[in-house]
């Protein structure tokens, strides 16, 4: 009997709501003895926080989830196949970004991202994430590293908006926040 990646993700997404929480990712790797099964949660937009508190999933929250998540895997039997070692943890300050929420919830920050098919040329690009809306994402590549930029053909003039680029949200392979410290 094999792993129920949806079963799992539904019992993951249930505990993390309970707790305030939202389920980011989760990834199983490894086979055999050496399983394991990674959770990344993070804390929705608009989760008041107390004073003292520091933004963003504490230790304790992560801690929360995984003996909840562990104690249902466990009971329903959701890993089967022998010993498997449960990882849960923020995204981190390079998280990736997969759905549409996550590219409205970013909008303002610096992101780097690899296009399925050529755009102006270049496939990788770094720049802030301007605007995001109907499945089109718009990229502020003024501040970019000279890399990331889209190739100009030889002698062609620079378009009047040659610092900002509009991309298919279908046409993005991968997508990272740059952490901004």
């Amino acid at each position: 009997m094999g792993v129920d990646l949806d079963h799992i993700r539904a019992i993951v997404e249930r505990v993390a709501a309970s707790l305030g929480l939202e389920v980011v990712e989760i990834e199983l790797r490894g086979g055999g003895k050496s399983r394991m099964l990674r959770i990344f949660i993070d804390k929705p937009v608009g989760v008041a926080q107390e004073k003292d508190k520091p933004e963003g999933v504490t230790h304790e929250d992560c801690a929360n989830v995984s003996r909840e998540v562990s104690t249902i895997l466990d009971v329903e039997d959701a890993m089967p196949g022998g010993p498997y070692v449960l990882e849960v943890s923020s995204p981190g300050l390079d998280r990736k970004l997969f759905r549409p929420s996550d590219f409205e919830r970013f909008q303002g920050s610096r992101v780097k991202l690899t296009t399925k098919d050529p755009v102006n040329g270049n496939r990788h690009f770094e720049g802030r994430l301007e605007h995001f809306e109907g499945g089109r994402l718009t990229l502020d590549l003024a501040e970019a590293r000279r890399k990331f930029r889209p190739k100009q053909k030889a002698g062609e003039a620079p378009a009047p908006h040659e610092h900002r680029l509009e991309i298919e949200l279908a046409n993005v392979e991968k997508a990272n926040l740059v952490p901004e410290i």
